[in-house]
């Protein structure tokens, strides 16, 4: 599978569900074994907002070639959301898109950098 022969939906599609893993994966390791609390912490960072809050926050970061797949996942046409902000999903899409392309590309160490500065960002607001 090559990243640039996929959509904006389907990179955001699959960096969704790589970033939720990470997550997951990342508070499992901090000793969080609670069910309840795994869901709630969890929430945190994949929803929509978040996902908005941390695009706003590392686009000043991304490569020229990130920012491409940025705008790509952000542009793609969505059917709308209730409950939810038209700008915020369409930023959340192109922060999912970004991820879904460094790991389809395997661009590990620039995966690992982002995830962890979404990690820092979301836990500097819930301190």
């Amino acid at each position: 599978m090559k990243a640039d022969q996929l959509n904006g939906a389907n990179l955001a599609y699959i960096g969704d569900a790589y970033f939720e893993l990470s997550i997951r994966k990342y508070l499992l390791s901090r000793g969080i074994t609670d069910q309840n609390e795994l869901h709630n912490r969890a929430v945190r960072y994949v929803s929509a907002k978040s996902h908005n809050l941390i695009a706003g926050s590392i686009l000043d970061v991304l490569t020229d070639d990130e920012k491409q797949i940025f705008k790509r996942g952000r542009n793609y046409k969505y059917r709308s959301h209730r409950n939810l902000n038209r700008g915020e999903y369409l930023n959340s899409s192109g922060f999912e898109a970004v991820i879904g392309y460094l790991y389809l590309e395997e661009k590990r160490d620039r995966l690992d950098f982002l995830i962890d500065k979404a990690i820092e960002l979301i836990e500097e607001r819930h301190e």
